[in-house]
């Protein structure tokens, strides 16, 4: 068995060498991220995409053809053992694009242009199946017309999910009545960092009376950080550590007009710790709950996550660490199944501008890269509606 390896700038770049010098039925066994040699042959070089391959491995299939039971495939020869630990469900998914050309209906495979945005999303951090969906949802609103380019199908796969992604708005603050917004998730999500940045936000650029309580007793660092940043905006601010003092300490801020409420970070899987948030969070009153998630958790985390928080009466989403992440496709699943709609996106440390209000359509290009993730100092900044 002849192995071969690919490298290219794209996922798409490598995947069309694969076709070209092995033709539509190779197998791709393994693919990886990898760094170019740089100047003088040792320093790190541009990221590129690398792809192994083989036209004299069948890999079935794991995808039912629509409307068709799925083949019975034949049973793949021995691997060497290296290749058999980096097959993956995703590269059976990219072998049976490459693979079939027509099935038993007669319906095409994907064509070139389809081909290329499907590539295009697997390079974007999107699962093998939610590129499948949204590749097949352009197909269809496109009648069978041929796309003209891929830019132009990838404006139409930020359309969709633009269409799909439920925003919540900036925290609402009228004049004499009090709004009380808490910030819960994990440990290490910014959620500390992401109530500087709103409280700075609301006291110097808005003008309003705003004071901080914390119940992130856990760590003292956490309480200290945002006493300095309480210290610097001039701010009040009230430590508790029990529901009756929870109580206590917002009714001596009856007279502001926003309370942001930090919360200690609870694990997922903690039942009692989250019982406690909800119990704090009840004598509080809180109007609003935004769970703060971080951009670059796994798919899977950021569900279970949502799933565990919904308990503590969660109302928004924050995404936090933007500028961290490899790419954004991780967020969609969360963001269908919690059904919680984003009010914040952050990406980066500096107090209070790194952050914006969310707007599905920035975050759709995003996802899809159409856009970069770049802070407000930086001259090349594409801002979001401005906070």
């Amino acid at each position: 068995m002849e192995l071969k390896t690919f490298r290219a700038a794209t996922m798409h770049e490598a995947l069309a060498m694969v076709r070209r010098e092995l033709g539509p039925d190779a197998a791709v066994l393994h693919t990886r991220e990898v760094r170019a040699r740089g100047l003088l042959g040792w320093l790190p070089g541009a990221r590129q995409i690398e792809v192994t391959a083989s036209c004299g491995v069948n890999v079935p299939s794991r995808l039912p053809r629509p409307g068709h039971e799925a083949a019975a495939a034949a049973a793949p020869p021995p691997l060497p053992h290296e290749v058999q630990d980096q097959l993956s469900h995703l590269h059976a998914m990219v072998q049976s694009l490459c693979r079939r050309s027509r099935d038993a209906g007669g319906r095409p495979d994907l064509p070139e242009e389809l081909f290329r945005l499907f590539a295009a999303l697997l390079d974007s951090d999107l699962s093998e199946e939610l590129a499948r969906e949204l590749v097949e949802r352009v197909r269809a609103e496109s009648g069978g017309a041929k796309l003209d380019d891929l830019p132009s199908a990838k404006a139409r796969i930020a359309h969709l999910l633009a269409a799909e992604i439920a925003v919540a708005g900036p925290i609402q603050v009228a004049a004499g009545r009090r709004r009380l917004a808490a910030l819960v998730g994990p440990t290490g999500v910014g959620k500390t960092t992401t109530i500087a940045k709103l409280a700075a936000h609301y006291r110097l650029r808005e003008k309003r009376r705003v004071g901080l309580i914390t119940v992130d007793t856990y760590r003292v660092a956490a309480v200290e950080q945002l006493r300095t940043y309480a210290d610097i905006i001039d701010l009040p601010m009230q430590v508790v550590s029990t529901p009756r003092e929870m109580r206590e300490a917002v009714a001596r801020m009856a007279d502001l007009e926003l309370v942001l409420m930090d919360t200690a970070g609870r694990s997922p899987k903690d039942e009692v710790r989250i019982q406690e948030l909800r119990a704090f969070l009840s004598e509080a009153g809180a109007d609003e709950v935004h769970l703060v998630l971080s951009s670059v958790s796994g798919a899977r985390i950021l569900q279970q996550t949502a799933e565990r928080f919904a308990a503590v009466g969660t109302t928004a989403l924050v995404l936090t660490k933007l500028d961290e992440a490899s790419g954004l496709g991780n967020v969609l699943p969360v963001l269908r199944s919690s059904r919680l709609p984003l009010s914040y996106l952050t990406n980066g440390q500096n107090v209070p501008d790194d952050i914006e209000v969310a707007v599905a359509r920035r975050l759709a290009k995003l996802i899809l890269r159409l856009e970069e993730v770049k802070q407000k100092n930086d001259s090349t900044y594409i801002p979001g509606e401005p906070i």
